[in-house]
């Protein structure tokens, strides 16, 4: 600037607001983490630095001067400026930090886009995501290692999350029969659980819940499926297998809407097949507040 010789460094304000601010350089001293012959220099710098006196020191701490009393009033302000870019950095940094989600097949594919977009839209700032997409077993062992910081999944009946864990309700789901357009069981009400045991289906591979949940209930009932006409690893894999092979398909009922994308959604009679989808997250002290608001945003967008 005109007139001086460097510019003017915020330490050295700091230090002459806070003198100002307590009557006393000890106490600057104390508040600011220094030393007090530290914060004396930095005061004898300012005044170098202005060619005037700022303070006057005496036994009973200090006053401003008249040039004092017009750089603090200045100072005041351009230190309230300062903390508030300097607040701003520290949330684009926090921000900006990819958040690492993971989530079973389903949710990802048929739940997260939307809402992701949602919240960047809301909050008119790109947001940088790693998510990984796994078996629900998978996805809670990636939560509880560390590698993911929060996690959506099938709930698992009777079990509890892994120690240092949270589960809440994030959604309902039920498993459902996509039957093609064209066979016979499109034009039926619901499908008896004696015909689904006997007919091939395309199926989910064995690891996942969509499988699982409909081994288990079929097992309640003395049957099980027969071997599968194709094991596939993704929802939409198994949807573009069953329109090809013009074979029923067991999906989640979030993966396909009534009687839409080809097919004819059915249930099992008397078979219930309904499921939970819960979010896996550590203690909330442990949540990055990027990562906080994201989950908050997915839980009330239910």
């Amino acid at each position: 600037m005109p007139g001086l010789v460097r510019s003017v460094d915020l330490a050295e304000l700091r230090a002459f607001c806070a003198a100002v601010d307590l009557g006393s350089l000890g106490s600057a001293a104390r508040l600011l983490r220094v030393s007090q012959p530290a914060l004396s220099k930095r005061m004898r710098a300012l005044e170098a630095l202005a060619g005037a006196q700022l303070v006057v020191r005496s036994s009973r701490g200090i006053k401003t001067t008249p040039a004092g009393e017009r750089l603090y009033v200045e100072a005041r302000k351009l230190l309230a400026h300062a903390d508030a870019v300097e607040n701003l950095l520290a949330g684009l940094s926090s921000e900006d930090a990819p958040v690492r989600v993971a989530a079973s097949h389903t949710i990802a594919e048929f739940v997260l886009p939307g809402r992701l977009v949602e919240y960047e839209q809301l909050r008119g700032r790109h947001l940088s995501v790693e998510l990984v997409i796994a078996n629900s077993v998978v996805v809670r062992e990636l939560v509880a290692a560390g590698r993911a910081e929060f996690g959506i999944a099938a709930a698992l009946p009777g079990s509890q999350p892994p120690a240092g864990l949270k589960q809440v309700h994030f959604c309902g789901d039920e498993v459902v029969v996509a039957v093609p357009e064209g066979h016979p069981w499109a034009e039926l009400d619901a499908i008896d659980p004696d015909q689904l045991a006997a007919e091939p289906l395309v199926v989910r591979d064995p690891s996942a819940n969509t499988r699982q949940t409909v081994d288990e209930a079929l097992e309640g009932l003395g049957l099980e499926l027969r071997p599968p006409l194709a094991e596939v690893g993704s929802t939409s894999a198994a949807k573009a297998t069953a329109l090809s092979e013009r074979a029923p398909v067991l999906l989640s009922g979030i993966a396909v809407g009534r009687d839409d994308d080809g097919f004819a959604v059915k249930h099992v009679r008397g078979v219930d097949l309904r499921r939970e989808f819960v979010l896996l997250v550590g203690a909330k002290e442990s949540v990055a507040p990027a990562v906080r608001a994201l989950i908050d945003h997915l839980l009330r967008a239910q």
